[in-house]
């Protein structure tokens, strides 16, 4: 019997390579009805291939590549095509990869597919059909066997952010999908750290590493990281960032950021705020802050990046206001 490969295995009843329709069905089933022409060929036969082709069961997507339907390709399908016709030791990665692994919320776009560096793209992707997305090759000198798993065969959930943010568009792209990742816990940010190192020559590496190590400290989302960012340019004292407190009812809560020290508290307010059903509940609490002695700000996040100089400037007065005195130049 032959695997999805084409490779010669047993068959149970020791007669040895076999084609039938089970293993057909089998391989069917297991890739959503996409195979190569060379898995077809193998598991049913030359004969078989062309006879489903010519009756209209069966659909040649691109060079190489078969629809055992007639349909419409949907998503698992496109994805299958993708990286069969990308061609041997190809893998999803990227978004496409990360969004597979569970990270919610991505930018769609083209599917994004990893191929060996020593290869050229296949002429196959040049012929993908119209209800297809785009699809966008890789190249990669590090694509080890650890790196591999899953049906479709993809990258793993800290690879492909990594490559995610690598390949955005802009910075802020990025950094938004380390956060998300770490935020909704598909990843943590020591595995983000082990990718990097393992790739030096990473588009926006230092960009990536700044980024992660601020997850690391308790940044949870985009409005997080740009507060962080923004203290450090203007010279303020690095905060506590997501520090756990007990109100008065004995609840749990966690603080945006916190200097201790001075007791000052900072809410970096995000668009879920507007919304009347957290209102109430964001004064009660920012009134248990003042009540226990500790001051407390509150931006709304378009106002970090568009206005930081008024940011600072009130972080730097209440800092001095406690007690803090800024270190001389």
């Amino acid at each position: 019997m032959r695997d999805v490969d084409g490779c010669v295995r047993g068959n149970g009843g020791g007669g040895g390579p076999r084609r039938d329709a089970d293993l057909l069905e089998w391989i069917g089933f297991e890739q959503c009805g996409v195979l190569t022409v060379a898995q077809a060929v193998a598991a049913a036969g030359r004969g078989v291939v062309r006879g489903h082709l010519r009756l209209g069961r069966w659909r040649r997507i691109c060079r190489g590549v078969l629809l055992t339907e007639n349909g419409r390709l949907g998503w698992d399908q496109q994805l299958w095509v993708a990286v069969l016709a990308a061609g041997p030791g190809a893998l999803l990665g990227g978004v496409t990869a990360a969004t597979l692994g569970g990270v919610r919320g991505l930018r769609a776009g083209p599917v994004d597919v990893l191929i060996p560096a020593h290869r050229t793209v296949t002429r196959r992707l040049t012929g993908l059909p119209l209800d297809m997305p785009g699809v966008r090759v890789h190249r990669s000198t590090l694509l080890t066997p650890g790196t591999r798993l899953g049906r479709p065969p993809r990258t793993t959930v800290a690879r492909a952010v990594v490559d995610a943010a690598s390949w955005a568009r802009t910075d802020d792209e990025a950094r938004v999908v380390l956060a998300a990742a770490c935020q909704q816990r598909r990843v943590l940010p020591s595995q983000l750290h082990e990718v990097v190192a393992a790739h030096p020559r990473s588009p926006r590496r230092a960009l990536i590493r700044a980024t992660i190590s601020d997850l690391d400290g308790g940044a949870q989302a985009l409005s997080e990281l740009d507060f962080v960012a923004l203290c450090r340019r203007y010279g303020l004292p690095s905060p506590d960032l997501q520090q756990h407190r007990t109100d008065a009812r004995g609840r749990h809560r966690y603080l945006d950021a916190y200097w201790r020290q001075w007791r000052l508290h900072v809410e970096v307010d995000g668009a879920h705020h507007m919304d009347v059903r957290h209102w109430a509940a964001d004064m009660l609490r920012q009134n248990e802050v003042w009540i226990s002695g500790d001051r407390i700000l509150r931006f709304p996040s378009w106002l970090l990046r568009g206005r930081p100089d008024e940011v600072a400037a009130q972080i730097r007065a209440a800092l001095t206001a406690a007690g803090w005195r800024e270190p001389p130049s």
